[in-house]
């Protein structure tokens, strides 16, 4: 693990049934399917040899389809579920030596969780909600409950400390699980479809106070979704899960660009790439384009690689020049309307 590394998994494996170990050796051994797992060890395979490392300070979403296992998966990171083989580790800490009270310990220490459901304590005020993280640590009272209000204004929820959950909206009790979650401090967050219960206008506020969030306390984060635009608008990077397995980790813009599989293809059809596609993916090399069509205009617009699609295109309608494309103020490529086009309707760079 180097230094921005944060979280590492290694060939993880979860079998459900009452010989998990005979019927990994028989999945690793003899290649079967999981529908041949069901028929012969009445085993389900959860995860299939899942390998990921996920970097400080990086939102890392892991999406797929309903029993895709990305559910599954999160679960294994602080070791609410055991896996049937492999090795986590986090920080430089074995996870899977740590003892009973090591683990309690090292969850409680290092890592928040989200859930979808708020699991909110219904006879506590919100602030207590908030700080009881701090109360297992045996933080004294006046001291959790300033941190717990420092964290409940972190997510505008100061004015709502002394109600209760049941006075509260979804989008709320959601607000105060987070703060619950970041109260502790831990050096990674999990979060488990934590909006997708919320009506779509409320999920959408949340996903950008979320995006707010992070950007000032940077926590590492894995955040577990179905819903496609979701990762693509919060995830530093996304893997993609099928059957167990992980097929396809990148940001947004190389999984639209260059889908791993037919299945991934698929999955990211209906998504915009105006949003996502950067100047970058869409240029040509500037000593190519020069060779064929000689010297650049003086007049041409400018770019940093990592324009957005749909900005590039509004450039294009105003002018007649090649975009100009640069990395750290050196050119480094252009841009012409037939690429722009051809980026638009076939989904794929254009040389």
């Amino acid at each position: 693990m180097n230094d921005d590394e944060v979280i590492e998994l290694s060939n993880i494996w979860k079998i459900f049934g009452t010989d998990p170990d005979a019927a990994l050796k028989a999945v690793r051994e003899d290649g079967l399917s999981k529908a041949e797992v069901l028929e012969k060890y009445n085993a389900v395979v959860g995860v299939a040899d899942v390998s990921l490392s996920i970097n400080r300070g990086e939102i890392f979403c892991i999406m797929g389809l309903s029993g895709s296992g990305k559910s599954t998966l999160v679960r294994h990171f602080n070791r609410l579920l055991e896996p049937t083989f492999g090795r986590i580790s986090i920080e430089g800490t074995d996870v899977m030596a740590l003892g009973r009270h090591e683990l309690q310990s090292f969850r409680n220490q290092k890592i928040g969780m989200v859930f979808q459901n708020f699991a909110l304590m219904p006879h506590r005020s919100v602030l207590d909600n908030v700080a009881m993280p701090l109360e297992i640590r045996e933080v004294p009272k006046n001291e959790r409950m300033r941190q717990a209000a420092a964290y409940l204004d972190i997510v505008e929820l100061g004015a709502w400390g002394s109600k209760y959950a049941h006075e509260l909206s979804g989008g709320m009790q959601q607000r105060v699980g987070l703060a619950r979650a970041l109260a502790a401090d831990p050096d990674v967050l999990l979060m488990d479809e934590p909006f997708s219960a919320l009506d779509p206008l409320i999920r959408r506020q949340l996903q950008d106070e979320f995006i707010r969030l992070s950007k000032i306390l940077k926590k590492t984060t894995v955040f577990i979704t179905h819903d496609l635009d979701e990762a693509v608008r919060i995830g530093d990077r996304i893997a993609i899960m099928r059957d167990g397995r992980i097929v396809q980790v990148g940001t947004a813009e190389d999984i639209v660009m260059h889908p791993a599989d037919d299945y991934v293809a698929d999955f990211v059809a209906g998504i915009s790439r105006l949003k996502v596609v950067r100047a970058h993916a869409v240029m040509q090399p500037l000593g190519e384009y020069t060779a064929s069509n000689g010297p650049l205009s003086v007049n041409a617009p400018r770019v940093d690689e990592s324009e957005t699609l749909s900005n590039l295109i509004n450039m294009a309608i105003n002018t007649d020049d090649a975009i100009i494309v640069e990395d750290a103020g050196t050119e480094v490529g252009v841009i012409t309307r037939p690429n722009i086009l051809r980026t638009v309707i076939e989904g794929t760079e254009v040389s």
